[in-house]
């Protein structure tokens, strides 16, 4: 009989994702905390040099694999060549970047006197009005990124789960702009090549990996 894998710590970090974005949904404020989600895979990418955080610690890939996986979710067909090339890929976190620095753009109006905007836009399209949000506790900057930032992180999830369905669970792993960002870094940081899709060694292997193979 085969010996079922051990859990780790690690393994249950689908956990804190799912927590991130109900709390997102009770107070619009928590959504700072995304920034952690952002700032960490930089930091291991840099410090680090692997996309160990993309293939062990990345709750989101986990959370897609579970529902993909677990759930029966996913049509479990790989992923078009297209989602997988280099210039769909780069092309596609220059727009994220893109639309990120509009969005820091919104805070810098707000924090210099413009009206806050209680909305949240997915998928760069759909203004959703958010009034039952309470921010009136703090800073009108802070409450125009939180509105922001959250529309960024549904974005990402939403667009996560239809490549989810239609393609492998974690096929968002394949294109994710802070996978394409971190794999970047790590070639300039390591000066060679680094597996594409993956990390700068084999013991960093994982999911990320995977759903692009």
């Amino acid at each position: 009989m085969k010996e079922q894998k051990k859990k780790r710590w690690s393994d249950y970090l689908w956990i804190v994702e799912l927590c991130y974005l109900s709390l997102g949904l009770f107070n619009i404020l928590f959504a700072w905390l995304g920034m952690l989600f952002f700032c960490i895979p930089l930091f291991v990418a840099i410090f680090g040099g692997s996309k160990a955080y993309c293939n062990r610690y990345c709750g989101r890939g986990q959370l897609f694999g579970l529902l993909g996986e677990k759930l029966k979710l996913s049509r479990n067909v790989p992923p078009p060549k297209f989602l997988r090339h280099p210039l769909f890929r780069y092309g596609f976190l220059t727009f994220f970047m893109i639309m990120f620095c509009l969005m820091l753009f919104s805070t810098y109006r707000v924090f210099t006197g413009a009206p806050l905007s209680q909305t949240v836009t997915l998928l760069w399209v759909f203004r959703l009005p958010w009034h039952w949000a309470d921010v009136s506790f703090a800073a009108p900057w802070i409450g125009q990124f939180a509105f922001g930032f959250f529309g960024v992180m549904l974005t990402s999830t939403i667009l996560g789960l239809i490549t989810m369905v239609l393609f492998r669970p974690r096929s968002w792993c394949v294109y994710c702009p802070m996978g394409t960002m971190t794999q970047g870094i790590c070639k300039l940081r390591n000066g060679k090549k680094v597996r594409e899709y993956g990390s700068s060694g084999k013991e960093n292997r994982g999911p990320a990996e995977a759903a692009g193979e």
